[in-house]
């Protein structure tokens, strides 16, 4: 399963709204009989990235993003995955 977009509005951070969001996620794969669910996220959303470290997520592959603007700004996308 791929996990894409996944925002939460500024002023409802740090409530558990995203942790909340990512479980649900995760038990809809689990029920749907996934292997594993993946995302993408970049290396400026530290947030993001250590929610989803602590929920078991573990780095699977970094790349430069393949655009000009990704390649001038060493734009790195950190590719994660979780095992279910």
């Amino acid at each position: 399963l791929a996990l894409k977009r996944m925002v939460v509005r500024k002023d409802y951070r740090g409530l558990g709204v995203g942790t909340a969001l990512c479980r649900a996620a995760l038990a809809f794969a689990r029920r749907r009989g996934c292997r594993a669910v993946v995302l993408n996220t970049l290396m400026v959303q530290h947030e993001a990235r250590a929610l989803y470290e602590r929920l078991g997520f573990r780095q699977h592959r970094r790349y430069v993003l393949p655009t000009v603007f990704g390649h001038l700004a060493n734009c790195t996308v950190t590719v994660y995955r979780h095992e279910l």
